[in-house]
């Protein structure tokens, strides 16, 4: 059996929105940047983020807390007390998605009825 290579185009693995998504286009991520920006002095503890989205299991939020970290959009403070405080902040570069997302709820609510069944 040969294998055949595919060469793939650049133009692909570049395209912003391919790598926005494949970043942190998953189905959490957007809510947890919005709830953290749109909280009072944009800082959430782990507990109040989950508060504000109950329909994601705190499993699934950690995973993508951790992923928003790393790729540098979420910032996590640990403080040394018992029992354990941790807060998650936007960093600079979250905080610029932060037009984008409300533009996208705008749109989201002048569009709803169109795109979502009755």
């Amino acid at each position: 059996m040969r294998k055949v290579s595919k060469e793939v185009d650049t133009r692909y693995i570049a395209c912003p929105i391919r790598q926005v998504i494949s970043k942190f286009g998953d189905k959490w991520s957007m809510l947890v940047l919005y709830t953290i920006g749109k909280s009072e002095n944009n800082v959430l503890r782990f507990s109040e983020l989950h508060d504000h989205m109950l329909d994601c299991s705190q499993k699934m939020l950690s995973q993508t807390l951790k992923n928003l970290e790393s790729n540098n959009l979420v910032s996590r403070k640990v403080y040394p007390v018992v029992p354990p405080k941790v807060e998650y902040r936007l960093t600079g570069m979250g905080k610029t998605l932060m037009p984008i997302l409300d533009s996208l709820i705008v749109w989201g609510n002048e569009n709803m009825n169109s795109f979502i069944k009755q």
